[in-house]
């Protein structure tokens, strides 16, 4: 399950170092275990806290939570790199708690590990992963749908590589698709980081996409839509003869069922709507204005 420092403690992001300490301070004499004698509820948020101080108040921490997001943290920090070098004795005794040492009270609570007499040496830190490279690509909208392979350059620390992407169907500006590996090495004997694309879509002039359906125009004459007629659907990768009845109105949408964004595993195919537009000529030859002035004498 994610965690929220910030909002473990009441605060906002952007909570000065003093704020931190004052809202940690009152959390902690609420919540203390000595307080709270056998009440797990109250113990379970005293370690909430605690945890959420260890790294708030530690700038390094403090600056990679904010960085890479609470999953991001976690892949770097495992809970005796939080809690190293933590001091809950010197804490508390400047909070003014009495009673059991910080040493006491945080084998108790997390097993021993961290104080200010470091992690278990019965543990081996966490390898810390790479860093995580971001990189934006721009895709064709009908790519973006439809899914294949991209290329790309990529310079990572220094050296320059080429990558061959697979597109998966029905991406959307703004996802991210994560390339295991590529990102930038780690400077401590782990796994390097990985390689984050985040995609953009250009638009597509004849269609455009709501969720997993597409739409596109279709226009027809004004006879058309009185008498009825037939007209071509353009869809991503055929087209397809349609009827229309008589009486078709601007604005009335055909649906063409599994024309839209291809399934995915658990997921239904989208729909592909054509729009209809009833096609206002700019000019008219004398045989056409006079038909149009006989139907307009008609109220048609």
């Amino acid at each position: 399950m994610a965690k929220d420092y910030y909002a473990a403690l009441g605060l906002e992001k952007s909570a000065s170092a003093e704020l931190i300490k004052k809202a940690y301070r009152k959390l902690a004499m609420k919540y203390h275990p000595d307080k709270n004698p056998g009440d797990k509820q109250a113990e379970e948020r005293f370690k909430e806290i605690t945890e959420a101080y260890a790294v708030l108040s530690d700038p390094e921490k403090k600056q990679q939570y904010d960085q890479f997001g609470d999953t991001g943290f976690h892949q770097r920090f495992s809970q005796e790199d939080i809690f190293r070098n933590v001091d809950l004795g010197n804490i508390f005794r400047e909070f003014g708690f009495g009673g059991r040492g910080g040493d006491d009270i945080f084998s108790q609570l997390f097993g021993g590990l961290g104080g200010h007499q470091g992690y278990s040496t019965h543990t081996r830190p966490r390898p810390v992963k790479g860093q995580d490279y971001l990189m934006r690509l721009t895709i064709p909208f009908r790519q973006a749908v439809l899914g294949g392979e991209r290329r790309i350059d990529l310079d990572r620390d220094g050296q320059a590589e080429q990558l061959q992407v697979r597109i998966p169907a029905g991406v959307e500006s703004g996802q991210k698709l994560r390339i295991s590996g590529k990102g930038g090495a780690s400077q401590a004997s782990g796994p390097a980081g990985d390689l984050l694309l985040e995609i953009h879509v250009t638009a597509d002039s004849r269609f455009r996409r709501e969720g997993s359906d597409l739409y596109t125009t279709v226009k027809i004459p004004f006879s058309g839509a009185c008498l009825g007629t037939s007209v071509t659907v353009e869809t991503l990768e055929e087209t397809k003869r349609v009827k229309l009845k008589p009486g078709t109105q601007s604005g009335s949408k055909i649906r063409l069922k599994g024309f839209g964004v291809p399934g995915r595993p658990g997921k239904q195919a989208g729909d592909l709507y054509a729009v209809i537009e009833i096609a206002v000529p700019g000019e008219l030859n004398d045989k056409q204005r006079k038909l149009l002035e006989k139907l307009r004498d008609l109220e048609l």
